[in-house]
């Protein structure tokens, strides 16, 4: 595996949690992202400097580091920034731009089949449909760590519901190819709310519920009523991750 050093200079502590969530999950690909900090025996090959912070800005004007790429959050960029992101910031779009840098470029598949003129004359193929994930739960850390899993199963758009009411309404109003739900945000009415919610709007193909214990009452439903999946708490990343993969 590859290690790349990310200096990172300002920040709230919202957005540093998910930051650090995310570059923690990245040390299981080919290329992993850990924090730099002084000391720690490698040498920043990027980093991310906040607007209003006044070190990101010393450190943006600084000519100490000149193959270090400097990504600039919030509004103001400078000219000769490598890359710009806006707030509210996405991490995943951010590790993406990263990843431009660091991941080995596909290999070239040469298509001879058709001459020039033919291919222009053709329609572009359409992309995949965009996929959509709901991470219904009363736990911020737990929806920040569920946001970050989903990410790098390719499932960056996600939404966060705190309530069940949030959570139907969501569902009502969007459609999601996948939804994580904690079963205890709903308290007693649990298993009501997973049916409410798996057969609002347009239906959730994938259901994963997650449990502080998962009864044998529990498993006979999934075996045998064609349930959502579960997941025991606190949750194993193996188990999640081979759920996520059939999504």
């Amino acid at each position: 595996m590859q290690r790349v050093f990310v200096k990172v200079l300002g920040f709230s502590d919202v957005e540093r949690e998910a930051l650090d969530t995310l570059l923690r999950l990245s040390q299981e690909r080919d290329v992993g992202y850990a924090l730099w900090t002084p000391g720690c025996g490698g040498v920043a090959r990027v980093a991310l400097l906040d607007s209003d912070s006044h070190a990101a800005g010393l450190e943006f004007e600084s000519a100490g580091n000149p193959d270090l790429k400097q990504i600039w959050i919030g509004p103001g960029a400078p000219d000769h920034a490598w890359r710009r992101f806006e707030r509210p910031i996405h991490w995943t779009d951010v590790i993406a731009a990263m990843d431009q840098l660091f991941l080995p470029a596909p290999e070239l598949d040469f298509d001879l089949g058709d001459p020039p003129e033919a291919q222009d004359t053709l329609p572009p193929e359409p992309g995949p449909p965009s996929r959509r994930a709901l991470i219904a739960g009363a736990d911020r850390d737990e929806r920040l760590y569920l946001r970050a899993r989903l990410a790098l199963a390719g499932l960056a758009q996600a939404d966060d519901a705190a309530t069940v009411a949030d959570a139907l309404e969501l569902a009502n109003l969007n459609r999601y190819e996948i939804a994580v739900v904690d079963f205890a945000l709903a308290g007693a009415a649990g298993w009501s709310f997973v049916r409410q919610l798996r057969a609002a709007g347009q239906g959730i193909p994938h259901l994963i519920v997650t449990k502080e214990w998962v009864s044998p009452g529990d498993k006979a439903r999934v075996l045998w009523g064609g349930g959502p999946a579960l997941l025991a708490k606190p949750l194993d990343p193996g188990k999640l991750k081979a759920l996520l993969a059939h999504v």
